[in-house]
């Protein structure tokens, strides 16, 4: 490769998360065109009739769906497709990846998809399908524990359902540009702490890194943009010295015989970020920025090389790593080395075979043939995919949402080190960093853990809270008369294997203990707070608990109390809030009592309903102060809802209103029906609305927002303008209104102006 592809290849490296996805430049049948391009360079055969007949349904099916962007809805699955197709991925994966939304957006069936294309590519579907529909909230623990359990048990049904959704969510994050900011960060937020995490646990660096890169982008723009600008002058200012450097290598490696491939390779913005954080160091201290990467023919040829680079230049000290002797968990295979050039730059240097190579980029996917099934990925594949199965045991082993959370969040660790130590026999165990004999001993087996007794570390005995170091040879010593393993354990090992299973044995030996304890602890901090624990712990309050914690039942969080899973504090404060809640609600008057109270006065009539404020009519009450809600400013043709305050009448709410979406279960009795007048009565009413406008933050945009309002007549009340860094700007407007015809009207000329992206009305505050 000459010096000006070099400096191009990294270039490209780069920019290609940061720039919009190619797809907007491109019309379906290019794309199509592409796919099958695609899939040929791999294919076995010239049979492509299935993927054409899965494209001409799908496209059928989405007919003239549009995205956010505005592009034919088609182009996603097209895309979608592509990704999987640049995995070299088999014919049915790529079926279902063009097929994956039909279920979920469209009119058909899976029934209608298993006919047309079997029962294989349906199933896949199916399982995208379901995955789609569920949501991660990161503030409710038991409802994205449950969500994730899900989506484990899909992937060990079919491990293709969640590569097809691993490129369905990098298609929607290289496009998420259109969505709007707050959609942005969530999307971005899960993307990194589910789907990155997983495509990193399969191997997938080609899907891994990019996700990491947009999450970055939209969760830290500011830095994001920083990073991007710096790393690019350093490129430019560096490209001498790369250049120089990659030639250097290619003569050294030429010279000694060995036929290899070099190319040069920036090191992606959220590694270097993550460095930085987790270093604390500068741009300028990070060595590995720039690496040149040696792809040689065979295994010989990796060490031979090496031993060339180490007589050629000097070795940093501690910097050398053998990831072919020791695979990463994911199955990451490389020699990395960092050496002092001769000009004194630190540099790094990888070197691997055309085969690790492959396993990194494509990970689980590396060995896939188009018609293989998914059982012929051979023993690599079923070693990479242990964690998953070491999940499904969690899943069955824990009741506790919380503790199956860190578990799980610990076993998908992105950033964490490893130790490499041997068993006796020579096996080599890979450890988080700062592991002991203990999480060796589990690593085992659980039995050989709840029976130790003592470990030799290379032959000599050492405690059991020895912080393993590379290299080490392990031997656990057990003895049948062991009474298990110690509280004081749990607090001493790093992995989550070795965490789960003394929890395991404490929960199931001390099970009655535990419940006893517990009971006794929770039953003291009530009583130190003033309270009866009988009056407290009734099934009304302890059923919240169990829900709110994600067990199966009252007796579960008592006994994790009693073996210290949960703090007796943090139960017994969660029951006394739904206990002073409960006692709270029994004080307030019911919604019928305030209406009778009403209706009971002088001034009420029983013959006809009384037009209120504004032409509302509240069922049942008559002479009552009627006052409409500024949080979502209803006007007539809005749906609406009335809700009876203490002291100040029926204030009115549109039913979307997300105060009364999200009213308590205790209050939602103050709710009354309302409705509208004719229009004969409120036709010369006028009422406040506001609209928040998404549009590009271009110069004029603010103007032809305005000029539709004036040209409506219509008189702005208060007008806010942000712009954000994407060059999205958010415009909060409001202003008086007859009806929703009206609005609507006024609306869709906003819509009709050029670079306005998408429009809503307040929902509530």
């Amino acid at each position: 490769m000459d010096n000006e592809n070099i400096m191009q290849n990294i270039i490209e490296h780069k920019e290609f998360s940061d720039s919009n996805d190619i797809s907007s430049n491109l019309s379906p049948e290019q794309l199509y065109d592409n796919l099958i391009k695609i899939i040929k360079m791999y294919h076995p055969s010239d049979d492509i009739s299935m993927i054409e007949k899965a494209y001409n349904v799908a496209k059928e099916c989405h007919g003239e769906q549009k995205r956010k962007s505005g592009e034919p809805y088609i182009i996603h699955p097209l895309s979608t497709a592509i990704i999987l197709a640049e995995l070299e991925l088999d014919k049915e994966t790529i079926v279902a990846g063009l097929l994956h939304d039909v279920i979920e957006d469209t009119t058909m069936t899976k029934e209608e998809v298993t006919e047309i294309f079997g029962d294989d590519v349906a199933q896949l579907v199916d399982g995208v399908t379901k995955l789609t529909q569920l949501s991660y909230d990161t503030d409710k623990v038991e409802e994205q524990a449950e969500n994730l359990r899900k989506m484990f048990l899909a992937m060990a049904k079919d491990i293709r359902v969640i590569l097809i959704k691993l490129a369905d969510r990098l298609h929607n994050m290289r496009t998420l540009q259109f969505m709007k900011p707050e959609k942005q960060k969530e999307k971005a937020r899960e993307t990194m702490d589910i789907y990155s995490p997983i495509a990193n646990r399969l191997g997938i660096s080609k899907i891994k890194t990019e996700l990491d890169d947009l999450s970055l982008k939209y969760l830290e723009p500011d830095i994001y943009n920083t990073l991007t600008e710096d790393v690019s002058r350093r490129v430019e200012y560096k490209e001498d010295f790369i250049n120089e450097l990659m030639n250097e290598v290619r003569t050294y490696i030429e010279e000694a015989g060995i036929k290899a491939e070099i190319n040069g390779r920036v090191k992606h913005y959220f590694s270097i970020y993550k460095k930085m954080i987790t270093q604390d160091k500068t741009l300028d201290q990070i060595y590995d920025i720039f690496a040149v990467r040696i792809i040689v023919d065979n295994l010989r040829d990796c060490y031979a090389a090496l031993g060339i680079i180490h007589e050629k230049y000097t070795p940093v000290p501690g910097r050398f790593k053998d990831y072919i002797a020791m695979p990463k968990p994911n199955m990451y295979q490389s020699l990395h080395t960092t050496l002092i050039s001769k000009v004194g730059q630190p540099f790094e240097i990888q070197i691997r075979t055309h085969e690790m190579h492959r396993v990194a980029e494509y990970g689980i996917a590396a060995h896939w043939k188009y018609k293989e099934n998914i059982s012929g990925g051979g023993d690599n594949e079923e070693e990479k995919l242990s964690w998953l199965r070491q999940i499904l045991e969690w899943q069955r082993d824990f009741e506790d949402n919380k503790e199956f959370m860190s578990l799980l969040k610990d076993n998908l660790n992105l950033f964490s080190e490893h130790v490499y130590c041997f068993t006796p026999n020579g096996d080599v165990k890979t450890l988080p960093a700062g592991s002991t004999p203990v999480d060796f001993a589990y690593m085992i087996h659980s039995a050989v853990g709840n029976r130790m007794i003592g470990a030799r570390v290379n032959g000599r005995m050492v405690n059991v809270d020895y912080k393993l170091q590379n290299g080490d040879r392990i031997e656990i010593v057990t003895s049948q008369n062991s009474q298990g393993p110690s509280l004081d354990w749990l607090k001493i090992v790093k992995s989550p294997q070795a965490k789960s299973k003394i929890n395991q044995w404490f929960k199931s030996v001390n099970k009655e203990d535990n419940f006893l304890r517990g009971k006794d602890l929770l039953e003291k901090y009530l009583k130190s707070k003033g309270y009866n624990p009988s009056d407290v712990l009734k099934p009304e309050y302890t059923d919240v608990c169990v829900r709110k914690y994600g067990y199966k039942e009252w007796d579960a969080i008592v006994a994790a109390i009693g073996h210290g899973g949960l703090k007796e504090g943090q139960v017994a404060n969660r029951l006394l809030e739904e206990y002073e809640k409960i006692k709270a609600k029994d004080k307030v008057l019911s919604d019928q009592d305030i209406i009778d109270s009403i209706n009971n006065s002088e001034a009420a009539t029983k013959t006809k309903e009384r037009v209120s404020k504004g032409g509302i009519v509240v069922e049942g009450i008559h002479d009552v102060a009627v006052r409409f809600s500024r949080c979502c400013s209803p006007v007539p043709g809005d749906e609406i809802i009335g809700f009876v305050t203490r002291g100040r009448g029926v204030s009115i709410h549109r039913t979307d209103c997300i105060n009364i979406l999200n009213l308590p279960d205790f209050e939602r009795n103050r709710l009354i029906e309302a409705t509208w007048q004719g229009q004969d009565i409120i036709k010369n009413e006028e009422y406040a609305t506001e609209i928040t406008v998404y549009a590009n933050d271009r110069t004029g945009m603010l103007n032809s927002v305005t000029k539709v309002l004036a040209e409506s007549d219509k008189n702005i009340i208060s007008l806010n303008v942000r712009p954000n860094k994407q060059g999205i700007a958010t415009i909060n407007v409001s202003f008086n209104i007859k009806n929703v015809a009206e609005l609507e009207k006024i609306t869709g000329k906003i819509r009709m102006i050029d670079g306005v992206i998408d429009i809503e009305r307040t929902t509530g505050m």
